[in-house]
């Protein structure tokens, strides 16, 4: 049996072309996409950033020795010389470079400015360390030390690492509620949005709800064209939020332990992160989702509440 439908395609039975307009509500919900992506970009960020500063400092050491020049308490020669015998003898070390004295006056250079050079007070001898794995254990070498020369300290960064973990959680909980904070202030413009439309197709919509139009119906049409306007607008959203993303790639690539700074869009789109690469696109289908349900249920709340 052939029907013939007499309803055209893409008839707008319930002017939602008009209820919903396509400039308002997805420049609204761009905004928040925008927002929205500056908090994952700070969420990845923090985190990609604290993970290469923890392998950095996990994998550290620095050993001071009081008077180097002084002979060494156990197996002869100065303090200094059997110290760094010990360290390139002991497994897990991968290298252990004394300070030089320019070295040393660079170091001090920005607390005590100029007169660095010029310190009364002798100095112990400063040797940095890099550890071929971050799980040595350091108590026993730093006894080792102590013995070959008493007075060494050994001073791992375990401290620094616990106070970068706090604050990289810190930071990714900041993060955290600002995305659902974007995400419950786009679903109330949505749904202001939303409620307006109904507001100004009150009779239409009471027409063809009288006709039989179910409540499911009118729902889907309304979410259908909310749906694709969130969508639209996540989209944009995400597309301006790019060239930030990049600009704040390239400022953070030394910070990352890159060896140069991204000097072309291509290095600066290499240098992020995968993990925000596999979230940019979930900015538009995270606009719509929440552009569908918002509006599936505030049309549904509506209607209900029609006489």
């Amino acid at each position: 049996m052939l029907t013939i439908s007499l309803r055209p395609a893409g008839f707008d039975e319930l002017g939602l072309r008009r209820a919903l307009a396509d400039r308002v509500l997805p420049f609204l919900v761009a905004a928040m996409a925008l927002l929205a992506a500056l908090a994952l970009a700070g969420w990845v960020g923090a985190a990609s950033l604290a993970r290469h500063w923890q392998e950095g400092a996990g994998a550290a050491l620095t050993v001071q020795v009081p008077r180097p020049a002084e002979p060494a308490a156990q197996g002869g020669g100065t303090r200094l010389g059997r110290v760094l015998a010990l360290l390139a003898g002991s497994p897990g070390i991968a290298s252990a470079h004394a300070l030089t004295a320019p070295e040393l006056d660079a170091l001090l250079r920005p607390w005590l400015g100029a007169a660095s050079g010029h310190v009364a007070v002798p100095l112990p001898a400063v040797i940095a360390v890099r550890l071929s794995q971050s799980d040595v254990d350091v108590a026993p070498l730093a006894a080792r030390l102590d013995a070959a020369a008493p007075g060494t300290l050994t001073e791992s960064h375990d401290m620094w690492i616990r106070r970068l973990a706090r604050l990289t959680r810190s930071l990714q909980a900041c993060a955290g509620m600002a995305l659902v904070l974007v995400a419950a202030v786009a679903a109330a413009v949505i749904a202001v949005a939303t409620r307006a439309g109904l507001a100004s197709r009150r009779e239409a919509i009471e027409i063809v709800h009288g006709l039989g139009a179910t409540d499911g119906y009118i729902a889907a049409r309304f979410a259908g064209r909310v749906t694709l306007l969130a969508a639209a607008g996540g989209m944009a959203g995400a597309l301006l939020a790019l060239p930030m993303l990049l600009t704040l790639a390239i400022l953070a690539a030394p910070f990352a332990g890159a060896a140069t700074a991204p000097n072309s869009p291509a290095q600066a789109l290499a240098a992020l992160p995968t993990a925000l690469w596999l979230a940019f696109p979930g900015l538009p289908a995270a606009a719509a989702a929440i552009g569908f349900i918002t509006a599936q249920g505030t049309v549904r709340w509506w209607l209900r509440r029609l006489p």
